[in-house]
């Protein structure tokens, strides 16, 4: 067998594979005895195929697998053994893997390699990063304390409606002909200002009549009123009336010590401004979280801005072809661009990391997983989940290959940033929400 490399470019490469005889006769030969041994053949007992039969029906696909076997072992020891860095996988050209055994005993391989390319990096303190810190404003944060008292609200029994008010009770068409004994009418998306004044006022007992059409002009609202199919209500339209049965009114919870020992576990709160003060923090943990992304963002585009290098295009957009098959080449066009970021910023990502030894450990995935993990619970209203619950949650959830893996490239990136960061001069500047939000709209 002989291996031979060819430069095409400093991206790209080929690697000729040369196979005779000698290195597959052997293995051939072996893989049809085993065949001979085990063959179940009509009309032979096994073991006794004769061995020009077994050769007839299996040699040509027992020659064309040992010999695949081989090119492929062999070119994954040679770029091993060469330390040859690829991007992608191999790729084979196709014009030279038709072979005929039948015609020669040697064969010819010419695989295409894609090169990483060789670069250095430029981090100082001469390129600056901004870190946005965000302070919360008085009406953010009772915006926050009126969600929470929204969210612990509850609905009560009034004694005349308004128009914030849901009435729940009978309705029925003019005729009689349609009805639902169940139905709930909330007053505020009452389209018609003077029918919505109708339903104002009302309490248990009490009939409304209204034409549905001007009271609803949306085909969905309707069919919940009655109950009914969107397709179904269609062609309704006419007088309807609503019999009263109970005015229903949601009340937010009051600010209190029942609503705080909700929000934050029994007595972690006993009065509004250490609410209040709990509140504030929470939305600066938030927000600390929202300017450590986009700290990282920046850095990220900042490392990519100032460290350019080729990668091998064409021979990547071929294989991104042939690893998906589903894929058109007009959509791995579309798409290149992003991919290139990525695989740019992955070879980035490793060389700093093995440059400055970065070791990933258990505990730091733990403790991702963990953080990931509160923070779906926080989104959820579980801000008083023991850190039991946590760990369970997030252990639970590195069991799963994938997720694992994912929470690992998390661990590697931040770590990674953190040193970017530090390389680079980060200035700090206190905006408002509204300023922060604008910051990626400009991307």
């Amino acid at each position: 067998m002989n291996i031979t490399r060819e430069n095409i470019d400093v991206l790209n490469a080929n690697v000729r594979i040369n196979i005779v005889k000698a290195d597959y006769e052997e293995k051939v030969e072996n893989k049809l005895k085993e065949y001979k041994r085990s063959a179940n053949i009509k009309g032979f007992r096994p073991g006794h195929v004769p061995s020009q039969m077994i050769k007839k029906l299996y040699g040509a696909s027992v020659l064309i697998d040992e010999i695949n076997k081989i090119v492929s072992e062999s070119l994954s020891d040679f770029i091993k053994n060469e330390k040859i860095d690829i991007l992608g996988d191999p790729m084979p050209k196709n014009d030279e893997h038709s072979f005929d055994p039948a015609k020669s005993d040697e064969f010819n391989f010419t695989f295409e390699l894609g090169l990483a390319p060789e670069f250095e990096l430029a981090l100082s303190k001469k390129q600056k990063l901004t870190r946005y810190q965000i302070e919360p404003d008085a009406k953010m944060i009772a915006d926050y304390v009126d969600n929470y008292t929204r969210r612990h609200g509850q609905f009560i029994v009034a004694e005349k409606s308004e128009e914030k008010d849901l009435l729940k009770g009978t309705i029925a068409s003019e005729d009689g002909t349609i009805t639902n004994e169940d139905a709930t009418l909330s007053v505020d998306i009452v389209k018609d200002e003077n029918i919505k004044k109708e339903f104002i006022g009302k309490k248990a007992g009490d009939t409304v009549t209204f034409d549905i059409r001007k009271a609803f002009p949306n085909d969905y609202e309707i069919a919940g009123l009655l109950h009914k199919q969107k397709d179904e209500v269609k062609d309704f339209s006419g007088i309807y009336m609503i019999t009263v049965r109970e005015v229903s009114r949601f009340v937010p919870a009051d600010n209190d010590k029942a609503l705080w020992d909700k929000v934050y576990g029994e007595n972690a709160v006993n009065s509004p401004e250490e609410f209040e003060a709990k509140v504030v923090d929470e939305i600066k943990e938030y927000f600390g979280r929202e300017t450590d992304y986009k700290l990282r963002t920046d850095a990220r585009d900042t490392v990519l801005k100032k460290t350019p290098f080729d990668l091998p295009d064409e021979f990547l957009k071929r294989w991104l072809l042939k690893a998906n098959e589903k894929t058109t080449s007009e959509e791995i066009e579309k798409e290149y661009d992003h991919f290139r970021d990525d695989l740019r910023w992955q070879l980035i990502k490793n060389k700093i990391a093995r440059e400055n030894d970065v070791k990933i450990t258990d505990e730091e995935i733990l403790a991702e997983a963990k953080a990931f993990t509160k923070a779906q619970f926080t989104q959820y209203g579980l801000y008083y989940a023991t850190d039991e619950q946590v760990t369970s949650f997030a252990q639970d959830m590195l069991k799963k290959e994938d997720d694992s893996h994912r929470i690992a490239e998390k661990v590697l990136d931040t770590r990674v940033l953190n040193i970017i960061i530090e390389a680079l001069k980060v200035d700090d500047k206190t905006v408002s929400i509204e300023e922060f939000n604008k910051l990626f709209e400009k991307k």
